[in-house]
């Protein structure tokens, strides 16, 4: 499937946040148009770190060759600010478009990044930006290859700010737009009325932005949804109840949380082609 083919007006692509390899392979397993690898999720899960620009390019770049590599949904990699300068930034859209990825992220925060929907963000100048956005058109090897630009300036700067820079990553060639964090319905009406590019909408439960329902975000004007942390929320909430049994009883027999099908979990995870390649040369 071809993600930039697949940015419709008045279609919305929902993307689901994969994290590690069971999340992916889930997401995988369901037919979504693309997925999301999300640095909230990755960091956290893969590091036990916040969303703080402590995961490195290799850390992120061997998680997006496992999830490219092991999954057919197009995935969206979180390049946070391109670890670096205007060659880093090279090095990571490069990196991130060989190891199968199908677009990436880059926003304009100063380094160490943080979190979209925590406080204390600064942004880089436009133009240190703008040409970060040069860059990455330049160093992909397709057009396919989708470059989404994000500004964090809104939090801190104001709405308009935010839109100054997004109208100018549209000029340098950004082919998805992303403000991130806008605070009401009325905000996200706005960013997608100025601009003639898809825009992404940040999902985060729990955020500074209204969660919405599919049919509000079409209406609104997006053509992309990103939900980054659903699945770890909803997964860390589901480990804490089973774990929260066995410290209380010493056991998960009365457990009430859902547990995946232990059967299902070895086909998910790849068991059927083991066991084919066990028959196939057994003694």
């Amino acid at each position: 499937m071809n993600l930039k083919e697949n940015l419709r007006p008045g279609e919305v692509l929902v993307a689901p946040g994969v994290f590690d390899m069971v999340s992916a392979r889930c997401a995988d397993a369901m037919g979504f148009d693309a997925m999301y690898m999300t640095g909230f999720g990755v960091a956290a899960s893969h590091l036990g770190f916040p969303d703080a620009g402590l995961a490195s390019y290799t850390e992120m770049l061997s998680r997006v060759e496992a999830i490219a590599g092991g999954c057919a949904t197009p995935l969206i990699a979180d390049g946070d600010t391109g670890f670096g300068g205007l060659l880093n930034v090279d090095r990571t859209v490069r990196g991130y478009e060989a190891a199968g990825a199908a677009a990436i992220q880059l926003e304009d925060q100063e380094f160490p990044k943080k979190c979209g929907h925590t406080l204390g963000r600064r942004v880089i100048p436009l133009e240190d930006m703008v040409k970060k956005i040069q860059v990455a058109c330049e160093a992909r090897a397709s057009e396919d290859f989708l470059i989404i630009a994000r500004t964090d300036a809104r939090t801190a700067l104001g709405l308009d700010e935010a839109l100054r820079r997004a109208e100018a990553f549209q000029a340098a060639g950004a082919d998805v737009l992303f403000v991130e964090s806008p605070e009401s319905e009325e905000e996200m009406a706005q960013i997608c009325r100025s601009f003639d590019r898809p825009c992404l909408a940040n999902m985060v439960e729990g955020g500074r932005t209204p969660v919405l329902s599919k049919a509000r975000l079409a209406e609104i004007g997006y053509q992309l949804a990103i939900y980054p942390v659903t699945g770890l929320l909803a997964a860390t909430a589901a480990m804490q109840a089973a774990y929260g049994t066995l410290k209380a009883d010493g056991s998960s027999v009365g457990a009430t949380v859902p547990m995946y099908p232990f059967e299902d979990m070895t086909r998910l995870m790849g068991f059927e082609r083991v066991w084919a390649f066990d028959e196939r040369y057994a003694d």
